[in-house]
């Protein structure tokens, strides 16, 4: 084993574990702001107490990603110092926008939410979170469009006396067709997962009071207001999963074809997809020989494939046979094959968990249809309370696709990752970084789990009282977090 291998392998669990609160905090930012707004124009209590108990949810959510996130900027400098200096010009001002811009207005007026409750007029507070849920989608998207440049280089000229990517146009980077179709495809699988996640919250705790009669920390049972804001807040899941789901389909099938386009090797190796061929099948299982670039078992869908990868039910899609022979005669010698097993599965176990999800949204629609109407089947609740941990994967998995199937470059094309890693960090220095991250992650993952642990068994009510009939919401205790 090399420093290059733990380097990777140290990335690559950092960068997943970061991931799993990138979506909830994307998609719970406006699912927050959407409540708020509802309280707003309605003036119904249960809006405001789904406000705050989801709130302090996706405050602690977003504490544990911006943590994480600094972390994994560091090693840039110090596990892949080589990638850093050759993409530094290009990563430069995408990066510099989303510190300045984005991450400013969000941290800022994250604040003034935060602690603006009674003390700002309520439009304006309103305004707050709104701008907290622009501000973390703005950051998205210059985050993504850096990570799309390394799969699609644009906009930049090699110095060859340097050997730097050096940035030629700015808007090419930022309009990339590779930026905007994973933003789309990112954000909605998202909204997907804040959505489950609040699907999954009001599943519990509606199971709960309803069929074990849960007193959560206070020792009393759960009011009817109470009961009604978690089958309100259920309704608001489900839709935000469902109309996010769709977009996530659909934008998938465009990425799928941009591959086609940038990326031919990386769609090749997820379908495990060897010689080239119009009128490809999908494959549904594969059992490959990587040795001699066939699969003695494949079993698939034919020419849906080559619809997903050119609209055409009989286009060609290239194999990796016949790419590997293209790459090493332009790139000179070398194994331009990413680890087909993992590609291939990853691949699979992102489509369906991710389609899991959306099959139960769905069917909680159907089961909810009614203003008062509650499903009473046993095995939705545990469903519902599944689909978080399978969104959570399914984002997951799409990102292992997404930098697995790149392999083996970091830039493609232009850089290999190889030659991206820092020179003078031995195996030593990198086993000590990684196993000292492993243990501060397991640390906070504990924290993490813990603390919402907490706060959902305890409910909306500790946070903001229920209200009696002849009480205003002026009487109320100020609201803290």
């Amino acid at each position: 084993m090399e420093a290059l291998d733990l380097a990777r392998w140290q990335f690559g669990i950092t960068t997943i574990y970061h991931f799993l609160f990138v979506p909830l905090t994307i998609g719970l930012s406006f699912i927050v702001a959407v409540l708020q707004t509802f309280w707003h124009r309605t003036g119904r209590h249960e809006y405001l107490q789904a406000t705050q108990f989801f709130g302090k949810l996706f405050l602690i959510n977003f504490a544990m990603g911006v943590v994480t996130g600094i972390v994994q900027e560091f090693q840039f400098g110090m596990n892949w110092s080589e990638y850093s200096r050759f993409v530094g010009d290009v990563f430069g001002a995408p990066l510099a926008m989303e510190a300045l811009l984005a991450f400013f207005l969000e941290s800022t007026f994250i604040g003034l939410w935060i602690f603006g409750w009674h003390r700002l007029p309520r439009a304006v507070h309103l305004a707050c979170i709104w701008l907290v849920a622009i501000g973390t989608n703005l950051s998205a998207y210059f985050i993504l469009a850096a990570n799309a440049w390394m799969r699609n280089p644009v906009g930049h000229e090699i110095n060859e006396e340097t050997g730097r990517a050096e940035l030629t146009d700015i808007w090419a980077v930022l309009s990339n067709d590779q930026a905007w179709s994973t933003y789309v495809h990112t954000v909605s699988a998202a909204f997907v997962t804040a959505g489950l996640f609040v699907v999954a919250v009001c599943a519990y705790k509606l199971w709960r009071n309803t069929h074990h009669g849960d007193t959560g920390n206070t020792g009393e049972a759960p009011s009817a207001r109470e009961h009604s804001l978690f089958r309100g807040a259920l309704k608001v899941g489900l839709v935000f999963t469902l109309l996010a789901g769709a977009f996530t389909v659909l934008s998938g099938d465009h990425q799928a074809k941009l591959a086609a386009e940038f990326e031919p090797m990386k769609l090749a190796a997820a379908e495990a997809h060897w010689d080239s061929e119009e009128g490809a099948p999908f494959s549904t299982f594969a059992v490959g020989d990587t040795d001699q670039g066939h699969n003695p078992i494949d079993v698939g869908v034919p020419n849906v494939l080559s619809f997903l990868a050119t609209g055409e039910f009989d286009g060609e899609v290239h194999g990796m046979n016949d790419l590997q022979e293209s790459y090493e005669e332009y790139y000179g010698p070398g194994d331009y094959i990413p680890n087909v097993f993992v590609v291939y599965w990853a691949f699979r176990l992102m489509m369906g968990l991710g389609l899991f999800g959306i099959a139960v949204a769905a069917a909680g629609l159907y089961l909810t249809r009614g203003r008062e109407r509650l499903p009473r089947n046993r095995w939705f609740y545990y469903a519902a309370m599944a689909a978080l941990p399978a969104a959570l994967l399914a984002n997951v998995f799409g990102w292992i696709l997404t930098e697995m199937g790149r392999q083996p470059w970091t830039v493609h094309g232009e850089l290999l990752t190889a030659a991206s890693v820092s020179p003078g960090v031995d195996l030593g220095t990198v086993a000590m970084s990684l196993a000292l991250f492993t243990a501060v992650y397991g640390g906070l993952f504990v924290v993490e789990v813990g603390l919402l642990r907490r706060y959902i068994k305890k409910g909306p009510s500790h946070l903001v009282p229920d209200l009696d009939d002849d009480e205003d919401e002026s009487t109320i205790p100020h609201f803290s977090y």
